[in-house]
């Protein structure tokens, strides 16, 4: 399939041509990747930049609060 893709902003472009000279592959490569990324189709997983997917999910867990309270102590030899 061949595809043209008009007014590309031009640090998209830049970006893509630094990718390529980088990785040493064709635009076209660094495009298409770039295209699958995007649709979701490049069978990577995309790397979060936030906690946004587990928000919310905490569950209150008095044996956890038990375990840690432990870390909350000060050792008082150590700290001589």
């Amino acid at each position: 399939m061949q595809y043209t893709i008009r007014k590309v902003p031009g640090t998209l472009d830049a970006a893509l041509r630094r990718r390529a000279q980088e990785q040493g592959k064709s635009l076209n490569e660094i495009a298409i990747e770039a295209l699958a990324r995007g649709a979701g189709v490049s069978g990577e997983r995309s790397r979060k930049r936030d906690l946004s997917d587990i928000v919310g999910t905490w569950q209150h867990d008095p044996e956890f609060d038990e375990a840690i309270a432990a870390q909350d102590t000060v050792d008082e030899d150590l700290w001589r």
